[in-house]
């Protein structure tokens, strides 16, 4: 009669209780396991909405910029026309009358994109209904060539630097902050941190029933570790390359879209303060420190095509000067209001036109990459969750295994 060959039997103190231990140590794995996929998969289906949240707070910030911008374009072809003197012309009032309406459309599409900017919206609205009564009363006085209308014009561009233009600065703040907090919304290290641990744990249930049963390796326990670390390396790695993405559109189409929007912002408030320099006459060096101000910020935030058209305004722009110092005004005035291809209107109107076209283009590569890779990201969310529950089973038949040869 042939002989089986004994199961190795556990060695254990005398009284200890090996099917407890075996329960206690099933239980440990499978919380391991179970724990793992859902903190796992949690942290990455954060990540993903915070990704969303960049995308969509890129588009907030780019959008309160506009709203900064088109106010700033707006005021600058109010005080350009109010040079004419009498009836603006239709052109000019058209464009301005665009302006407005674009801020005005403008807020409402901020205040429904970000609730948490309403209220502040809802202040900037009122500042700017007030600066267009003040405008439009500057008009009616111009109109009838009164020079009261150049103290009503003073006064609305005042307010809006005071006033309006303050709050839109905060909005921008607020958000870019927002945007910035949740690009590093990635946890590559969480995820390292959670396998880690889970493996380890798994490594020390495998020890646990190696000590008693005398073999080193359990199969369904090992392999269960084993996964859970595949695992971990894939959706660590995958969440490090996101983190490194966010990084680089940060710091690449991100940054180029804000600083462009802040150069346009900045080259439409210097032609009004190159047209404030005209209409309040005698005062052309003090607006000519305030355009210097707004000039710097242009050459320190433009891209290098729109930097060449700037560079080309700034030329009609100091002969314009030029024409104003020397005593020949009406000269001066004439340049500046000319809508001729190369005379300073048209020079800013292009510096604007491309500076729109960056921003444009720059806002929407960076939300496309914020937004990109959700489908990847939530596939790897589930197949964590999967994973763990595949571990749990595959540790609980390794233990079983053993409760078999013990029984």
């Amino acid at each position: 009669m042939s002989q089986q060959t004994p199961h190795p039997q556990p060695s254990a103190d005398f009284g200890e209780d090996v099917p407890r231990l075996l329960n206690r140590l099933q239980v440990a794995a499978v919380a391991l396991c179970v724990l793992f996929g859902v903190l796992a998969a949690l942290f990455q289906v954060l990540s993903w909405q915070a990704n969303g949240r960049a995308a969509d707070n890129t588009d907030q910030v780019v959008r309160v910029q506009e709203i900064q911008t088109s106010l700033l374009r707006a005021d600058a072809i109010a005080t350009t026309a109010f040079l004419v003197g009498g009836l603006e012309p239709p052109e000019a009032r058209a464009a301005y009358d665009a302006a407005v309406d674009d801020v005005l459309r403008l807020i409402t599409d901020a205040a429904d994109a970000q609730p948490a900017d309403r209220q502040v919206l809802a202040d900037l609205n009122v500042e700017v209904r007030a600066y267009t009564t003040a405008v439009a009363q500057a008009r009616d006085y111009n109109r009838q060539n009164l020079v009261i209308g150049i103290a009503y014009l003073n006064s609305a561009a005042d307010a809006l630097r005071a006033d309006a233009l303050p709050i839109v600065q905060a909005l921008v703040d607020a958000n870019s902050e927002r945007a910035v907090d949740e690009m590093d919304g990635q946890s590559p290290i969480l995820l390292l941190i959670v396998g880690v641990l889970a493996v380890g744990g798994l490594v020390l249930v495998n020890r646990e029933i190696a000590r008693r049963f005398h073999r080193r390796i359990n199969v369904g326990v090992v392999g269960a570790a084993a996964g859970i670390g595949l695992l971990t390396l894939v959706i660590a790695v995958y969440a490090g390359a996101r983190s490194s993405s966010n990084a680089d559109t940060r710091y690449g189409a991100y940054d180029t879209a804000v600083s462009e929007a802040s150069a346009r912002t900045a080259a439409n408030d210097a032609k009004a303060q190159e047209s404030q320099g005209l209409i309040n006459r005698g005062s052309g060096a003090e607006y000519e420190e305030l355009f210097a101000v707004a000039a710097r910020t242009v050459e320190e935030n433009a891209s290098p095509s729109t930097l060449r058209l700037w560079r080309d305004y700034v030329v009609e722009h100091q002969e314009v000067r030029d024409l104003d110092d020397r005593g020949s005004w009406d000269d001066a005035v004439a340049l500046a209001t000319s809508s001729d291809a190369g005379d300073p209107t048209a020079a800013l109107d292009a510096v604007d036109a491309a500076a729109e076209q960056v921003v444009t283009d720059a806002a929407a590569e960076a939300a496309d990459s914020f937004g990109s890779g959700g489908a990847v990201a939530l596939a790897l969310a589930v197949l964590t969750l999967l994973g763990g529950l595949v571990a749990a089973a595959a540790a609980t038949w390794g233990i079983n295994q053993r409760r078999r040869e013990y029984s």
